[in-house]
């Protein structure tokens, strides 16, 4: 019982980690998602990403005023990345490229 346990711990970890490699991966790939709203423009490429890392940075600084609802939408990120890490290594199995 505790063996399946633990692997079913490890397949969540590894489908979660997958779902953010895979969305970073997309995001940021000369094909990604910021390349393609943006085109070739740099400068607003990186703007959209400083952007991104600023709302970041706040929300790190601001996680102290809500314990129990970061706690309930931990469970939701986590879920939501594994989805995410499904599809792409369906997508990967699939095409054989993300």
């Amino acid at each position: 019982m505790a063996l399946a346990h633990a692997a079913g711990g490890l397949l969540l970890l590894v489908l979660v980690v997958t779902g953010v490699a895979g969305t970073i991966y997309k995001a940021m790939s000369p094909d990604g998602w910021v390349a393609t709203a943006f085109g070739s423009s740099a400068s607003a490429g990186f703007a959209v990403i400083g952007s991104l890392l600023m709302l970041v940075a706040l929300a790190w600084f601001s996680r102290g005023w809500a314990i129990r609802t970061r706690n309930r939408h931990a469970d939701l990120f986590v879920y939501v990345f594994a989805a995410m890490g499904s599809l792409f290594l369906a997508q990967l199995w699939l095409k054989g490229s993300l």
